[in-house]
């Protein structure tokens, strides 16, 4: 029986926003429990907005917002995406929420989560197959934040499903979301004047359409399954081709030197988009395989990698 009463955590970021949007029109829903740290805006009739931090104490706010209002399902994206200098602080949101979230949801008797991981997990890695499966090691690079505290964050869901063997819990390990408003480590990187690169490296990049990423957890709320799934849109877009559409000069460095400055500016403050861990993601590949999704569901993407760049930045593709 597909669920009518849906939760969404972090309902005010970009993809939590574009979710309950598109939650609110569907006939099927009844009832949509919007959390966010932030005062949401004002919202349609199916909306109950909650104010709440999850990785907060005490439970009961969630606990008895998910009991009041019958809720059956959730998706918890509530999640610090920027790098962060205080470590402690973005893990107690990014692991410590999720757990909080998850108590709140046994207690209240919330059993199918739906939860929006990153391909991070595999890190980006010289001796990476192409492409990479589900049964890939999670081998996040070490000091890239956004991919550990993902690792962790499944990590905690296992656990969960242990204690919990009747829960029905899907993990989407999902590429870079693309769209207008984007905001994710490509779409920040897009906003610089130039843009860094590796000497002798050009990796492929995959990329989503945010409307590709609403539809499939729409249609995984409809018709759910159990495990651990990959989730890119169609082809790839090389790094220089990504600079090309978008305008940017690309300067190709040596590594060392490349290295030392990205580290050199973060530890001054003179740039807040990542440490030099994350240039690993231009220099080396982490496309992942999405044939288990596609045999699992039937659903394929309707645009591909470069439409949904495309649309990034302000392109209006059509989908395929």
């Amino acid at each position: 029986m597909r669920p009518s009463r849906i939760a969404v955590t972090g309902a005010g970021g970009y993809i939590g926003r574009h979710l309950v949007s598109a939650l609110v029109r569907q006939e099927w829903v009844e009832t949509v429990l919007a959390v966010d740290v932030r005062p949401l805006p004002p919202m349609p009739p199916k909306v109950i907005p909650l104010q709440h931090d999850v990785a907060e104490a005490p439970l009961w706010p969630l606990e008895g917002a998910l009991r009041s209002f019958g809720i059956q399902a959730i998706v918890p994206l509530a999640f610090v995406m920027r790098p962060g200098r205080d470590r402690s602080a973005v893990r107690r949101i990014n692991v410590g929420g999720l757990e909080a979230t998850l108590q709140a949801c046994a207690q209240a008797g919330v059993w199918h989560v739906l939860y929006l991981s990153s391909s991070t997990v595999y890190g980006a890695h010289p001796d990476n197959p192409f492409p990479l499966t589900e049964e890939a090691p999670l081998r996040p690079n070490p000091g890239f934040q956004y991919a550990e505290d993902k690792v962790s964050a499944e990590g905690v869901l296992a656990r969960w499903i242990q204690e919990h063997p009747h829960a029905r819990t899907t993990v989407l390990r999902g590429c870079p979301v693309m769209g207008p408003g984007a905001d994710n480590f490509v779409a920040r990187a897009l906003t610089k004047p130039i843009l860094p690169a590796y000497l002798g490296h050009d990796p492929p990049m995959q990329f989503l359409h945010m409307e590709d990423q609403v539809s499939i957890l729409l249609h995984l709320l409809q018709e759910p399954i159990t495990g651990t799934f990959n989730l890119a849109g169609e082809g790839t877009v090389p790094w220089s081709a990504l600079a090309r559409m978008a305008g940017r000069p690309l300067v190709r460095l040596p590594a060392v030197l490349l290295e030392a400055v990205t580290e050199a500016t973060w530890r001054l403050r003179l740039q807040s988009n990542s440490p030099r861990v994350g240039l690993a993601f231009i220099r080396w590949s982490f496309v992942v395989s999405t044939r288990r999704l596609e045999q699992a569901t039937g659903w394929r993407p309707r645009y591909t990698a470069q439409q949904a760049l495309a649309s990034f930045l302000g392109k209006s593709p059509s989908p395929a």
